[in-house]
């Protein structure tokens, strides 16, 4: 099975299906350097308090902690939020902290250490290995669009339906009602540079006199942001899966539908050798086979054991699950192969992630006022994730169409996007229209993210990345400047620190050591 993390890594690519429940209404502003700015000793000096974490699945030795921040940076005084961490303690002499951050955008750091920690206890040689539910995810204040079935199925048709865009953009209002009306007020302030500043409250808070940090997918443009407001305090940077700080939703999209399609290509020609395989012998027939089936099941989903309708976009989500890893495909013939001779979805919704498996419809709750506490693990809403991921993608671009602009592209856009990808394109499109009606987002990343006086770090593309192409890789090193130095894993699937033995080994020789392999050196596929 894939691990934990690199599967919450994914989430960021493959979690467009859900991303159609909506977003927030963020409104970020850029950072101040540090010394600038109210006054934030208060948050700055606080103490951290570690205890065992709660819950059956938690493993003994991880230590659970909340750092208290602001709600709004410019006015902290006006309300705080409470950030969930938590670790495994150095078994060597510790240097201090690293700090993780598993991707997403929307994904919570802590179940994903807790579940994959054994990927990261080679770093406990020398430090505490710890990670954080970012604000507006898992624990941390987590914002929701509430049970979100019927704005995400209205929002989806009237995407697909260009003949009426009117249609569409009432079903984006809506769901952003819905979103709006589920959360607490972190949405306002839930884009990566505030997250950015909240890691640098967690590493005065840790003691440590630089952040030594590592970054998955989304995460590296978190750690990038970091780099940006504090570049004095970069210790040990580490950005693997790297994500793009320039290109417009609209075109990371259609990269998207694109790698998600060549993923799904390279997954049928394998599973066309098998005779088990449903589509049979012929990869290009079974390339139109799976149209017709999601269309198919668009038109008329089928129900599941659980009340809930299955269709072809659920389909489509939890076939974009299971393409990030080779090791996934057995997992995901066999459910395919459920579907199309008997009917059955039971492995098609373990692969999405059980979203509409019972006990987990579990609506938000009414959002807080006031202080910002942790909510307990049970309560998370099992939407928070694709609420989260678009809310934060929403904050974070400064574009944003008005009406006239989607009328007038919205047929243009689909044709591209269903040219890119004819099973992904339609929830993709979906996702990028998502921050339609909302506040403009930062334009701190595209403005300021640039030709940093940092500390070196070390960015890993991998060559058959799937949702982060090598190329925004070598474009984001190109706009850090001479501290970017870049590793070149020729190898497949997304990230290469849980894929490939020898970034692993590069990644722990640079954290643990200093080792920081040549600029342009490459990994060779452990095949």
């Amino acid at each position: 099975m894939l691990s934990t993390h690199t599967r919450c890594a994914l989430l960021g690519a493959a979690t467009a299906t859900l991303a159609l429940l909506g977003a927030g209404l963020p409104a970020a502003t850029g950072a101040t350097a540090d010394g600038d700015g109210p006054d934030l000793s208060r948050f700055y000096h606080q103490k951290i308090t570690w205890s065992a974490c709660r819950g059956e699945e938690m493993p003994k030795d991880l230590q659970c902690a909340k750092v208290k921040v602001p709600l709004d940076y410019a006015k902290p005084g006006d309300g705080t939020l409470d950030v969930a961490l938590a670790r495994y303690r150095a078994t060597g002499k510790s240097r201090g902290s690293v700090l993780l951050n598993f991707g997403g955008p929307g994904g919570a750091g802590i179940s994903e250490l807790a579940g994959g920690g054994k990927d990261f206890m080679g770093l406990t040689n020398g430090y505490d290995v710890v990670t954080f539910d970012p604000r507006g995810v898992g624990r941390s204040s987590p914002v929701s669009c509430g049970e979100g079935a019927d704005e995400a199925s209205d929002t989806a048709d009237a995407t697909a339906d260009v003949s009426d865009p009117q249609a569409t953009l009432k079903a984006l209002q809506k769901a952003a009602a819905a979103c709006a009306k589920h959360s607490g007020p972190v949405l306002a302030h839930i884009g990566t540079v505030d997250a950015a500043r909240d890691m640098e409250v967690m590493r005065r808070a840790l003691g440590d006199k630089k952040l030594n940090y590592l970054g998955f997918s989304y995460g590296t443009r978190l750690g990038a942001v970091y780099a940006a407001q504090f570049p004095k305090k970069v210790g040990r940077m580490v950005l693997d899966g790297v994500d793009t700080l320039t290109e417009p939703l609209t075109e990371q999209g259609l990269v998207g539908a694109e790698g998600q399609q060549t993923a799904l290509e390279d997954f049928l020609t394998w599973c066309t050798k098998d005779v088990a395989c449903p589509f049979g012998q012929d990869p290009r027939t079974a390339r139109q086979q799976v149209v017709q089936l999601v269309d198919s099941l668009d038109e008329d989903p089928v129900p599941t054991d659980f009340g809930q309708q299955f269709s072809g976009q659920d389909l489509v989500g939890s076939i974009g699950q299971a393409l990030y890893s080779e090791q996934l495909w057995p997992t995901l013939e066999q459910a395919l192969s459920s579907l199309v001779q008997d009917g059955d979805t039971r492995g098609l919704l373990q692969l999405s992630g059980g979203a509409l498996l019972p006990g987990t419809r579990r609506s938000a709750a009414a959002p807080r006022e006031g202080d910002g506490g942790l909510v307990d693990a049970q309560d998370v809403p099992v939407d928070n994730l694709p609420a989260a991921l678009v809310a934060i993608n929403c904050a974070d671009d400064p574009d944003r169409p008005t009406a006239g602009r989607v009328t007038e592209d919205l047929d243009a856009l689909r044709a591209e996007y269903e040219q890119a990808s004819p099973v992904f394109g339609q929830y993709r499109l979906t996702e990028v229209l998502m921050c339609y009606g909302r506040p403009k987002g930062t334009d701190f990343i595209r403005e300021k993210v640039r030709d940093l006086d940092t500390a070196k770090m070390l960015l890993v593309g991998t060559r058959g990345d799937p949702a982060t192409p090598y190329r925004w890789t070598v474009e984001t090193a190109r706009r850090l400047g001479s501290s970017a130095v870049v590793l070149d894993n020729k190898g497949e699937g997304h990230t290469g620190y849980a894929s490939s033995k020898c970034v692993h080994r590069k990644v722990d020789d640079f954290l643990l050591y200093g080792s920081l392999p040549p600029s342009g050196s490459s990994c060779v596929s452990d095949d």
